[in-house]
């Protein structure tokens, strides 16, 4: 009836429904067996990640790698699962899992870094003119999104290939919309997800906190 019904920081939304929409791609498409997780990025977003990730692969040792690698050292000193990369390239091709959350235009990881089934998490981008990611590293990979709709004419990361004809349409496997098509092949495919985000996932997550708040003693 359009009643207010709660008003929730924004912080803590954005905090869990990053991540909690790049670890449910991780949990289809990662390998199970995975051990080292790479971090791109120590701001918040990056923070979010660690826990998230270490929830769900509680054995995985973290690397972090960040543009200014004091902010990378703050993130990494108080966890002992945690190292500090001292080159992005060397850290890409150790990492089993690579969760990328930058504010970079231009494309951080390389393809020619990476090596049979790894999977890549990419979540910074949200504008046309931003990347991750370069063009090889889209065609090693088996690409999947979170939503066709909030991606593919939106966001850098897989507008500019499409548009350049590096990639096509059907490149793209799966949205979440189809689930049963989400999922890994093989332990030697690169997959590669794109997280964009968007307000339904803002709406998703606080009617998930309202709710349980509502039934908190």
């Amino acid at each position: 009836d359009g009643t207010l019904q709660a008003l929730i920081d924004f912080h803590l939304v954005t905090k869990w429904k990053t991540a909690g929409d790049s670890l449910l791609a991780a949990s289809r498409l990662a390998r199970e067996d995975s051990k080292t997780i790479l971090i791109v990025g120590a701001g918040t977003v990056g923070r979010s990640l660690r826990e998230a990730y270490g929830a769900y692969f509680p054995d995985a040792r973290f690397t972090v790698w960040n543009r200014t690698r004091s902010a990378a050292e703050v993130m990494a000193q108080d966890d002992p699962r945690m190292d500090v990369a001292d080159t992005l390239q060397d850290a890409i091709k150790a990492a089993d899992i690579i969760s990328c959350a930058t504010m970079s235009t231009e494309p951080l990881i390389k393809g020619e870094w990476l090596r049979a089934g790894q999977h890549i998490d990419l979540i910074g981008a949200y504008r046309p003119d931003m990347r991750e990611a370069d063009d090889e590293a889209l065609l090693r990979a088996r690409i999947f999104v979170d939503s066709y709709e909030t991606t593919l004419g939106h966001i850098g990361e897989i507008k500019i290939p499409l548009e350049n004809g590096i990639i096509g349409r059907g490149d793209i496997v799966a949205d979440y919309y189809d689930m049963a098509a989400f999922k890994r092949t093989s332990n030697d495919e690169i997959t590669l997800f794109k997280n964009g985000g968007g307000a339904h996932l803002d709406l998703m997550t606080s009617k998930f906190i309202l709710d349980r708040w509502n039934v908190s003693p």
